[in-house]
């Protein structure tokens, strides 16, 4: 069987990624099977950088809070802060410890900084964004810093009577964060807030701050720079979508878990289509954020499945949507050992190279009627590829090994 799909196989290389697809995308995602591993960013790393020097790339989106990726975005375009703090405060997640994620706003920022020091040009910088909400399948954050700032941002351009409210009527609802962020609400509705009578009423108001930014659009976008507007937008969806989240986590219904995998995803979905708006971008995250077909997840109230960000997305930018999957052969350090032969990451570690691309279309058209076997994991924390959806990815990026980080 390795022989017979030897034909599918490619370098990993942005040339022979663009060979695959239809045309080159808007967003191009290339997912990952597991977390924390800097073998697979190291890969997205060098993809990122030949994406940016051949295919005209300028932004890289990552799965973390998008209100921290701010941070990271002002040092990688105009070198405010140090590397170390963007580390600490501008990814999140726990990424900021990869030493690959070091790597790659360390390049991209000496990348804006042309030998002459002057600096690219704004429109020939690339950027930075994190495309998660700021929230994790444990906690959700406060609404405060979103809500605040959209406030901040319409009071300092607009009529002060267009406003719904003051800053200190917001101050006085949203309260202190540490009721926002209770540990115990994830597990217990009861313990949430997103139905008290404040936040009700914040829904409200973040809802015509939002329609308000709207409304005033033609000012704002001559008062201010296109960057200070985007990053209102991106105050706006944030904060709706927080304090939607808590309304549902404050739900007892049975398809609880379900809404909220679902809401996560839509608000990644949102900010990846303001990425896109701003050019073409390499993002990156797990596979189940970015495929095309429903994504599933066992939990504690038992399986939900619910549309990723990039089953959202591919919906809406059809061709300008393209999913590179990666798939591994094994993570020994976390008892991932070498695969069944019978199963698709089992007939890739057969072939000959450390690392590959795969071109997903022909190997399902080449495999036929035989159907792998789905490999099973012995570890929680890495998913292999579901066989039955082979060709919903444009393509694979296989590695064979992944040695501990």
């Amino acid at each position: 069987m390795a022989t017979d799909i030897k034909g599918t196989a490619h370098a990993v290389e942005a040339a022979a990624v663009m060979r695959l697809l239809p045309a080159r995308p808007r967003l191009l995602a290339l997912g990952e099977p597991t977390h924390g591993e800097d073998t697979l960013l190291e890969v997205r790393n060098e993809l990122f950088r030949q994406l940016v020097e051949q295919e005209g790339y300028r932004t890289i989106a990552i799965e973390s809070d998008c209100m921290r990726g701010l941070v990271a975005d002002d040092y990688v375009t105009s070198g405010r802060g140090t590397l170390e703090e963007v580390m600490e405060q501008g990814i999140s997640h726990g990424f900021g410890t990869s030493a690959a994620n070091r790597e790659l706003v360390r390049w991209m920022r000496a990348y804006n900084v042309r030998a002459d020091n002057d600096g690219r040009p704004a429109s020939d910088r690339l950027r930075f964004a994190g495309f998660d909400g700021p929230l994790e399948i444990t906690h959700a954050a406060s609404p405060r810093q979103a809500l605040t700032a959209l406030h901040g941002c319409l009071a300092a351009r607009v009529d002060a009577d267009l406003l719904p409210c003051t800053a200190e009527t917001l101050d006085r609802l949203l309260g202190t964060d540490d009721r926002w962020t209770q540990p115990a609400a994830m597990m217990d509705p009861a313990q949430s807030m997103g139905r008290s009578a404040e936040a009700s009423q914040l829904r409200l108001l973040a809802d015509d701050l939002v329609a308000l930014l709207d409304a005033q659009t033609p000012h704002l976008i001559t008062a201010t720079s296109r960057d200070d507007f985007d990053r209102a937008r991106l105050y706006g969806r944030t904060a709706t979508g927080l304090l939607r989240y808590h309304y549902w986590m404050a739900d007892t219904s049975p398809a609880r878990m379900t809404r909220l995998c679902a809401l996560r995803d839509s608000m990644m979905a949102h900010n990846l289509l303001a990425v896109a708006a701003r050019g073409p971008a390499l993002i990156h995250a797990h596979n189940s954020h970015l495929q095309r077909e429903k994504s599933t997840m066992q939990m504690w109230e038992g399986p939900v499945e619910w549309w990723s960000a990039g089953a959202l997305v591919s919906a809406q930018l059809g061709e300008e949507y393209a999913f590179v999957a990666t798939a591994l052969g094994t993570i020994r350090h976390q008892g991932v050992d070498t695969p069944p032969p019978a199963t698709v990451e089992g007939l890739l570690y057969a072939l000959p190279e450390d690392r590959c691309l795969i071109d997903a279309s022909q190997l399902a058209t080449t495999l036929g009627d035989t159907r792998p076997a789905p490999r099973v994991s012995p570890w929680f924390g890495y998913s292999p590829l579901d066989p039955a959806h082979l060709a919903d990815s444009d393509g694979i990026v296989f590695v064979k090994d992944v040695p501990q980080s």
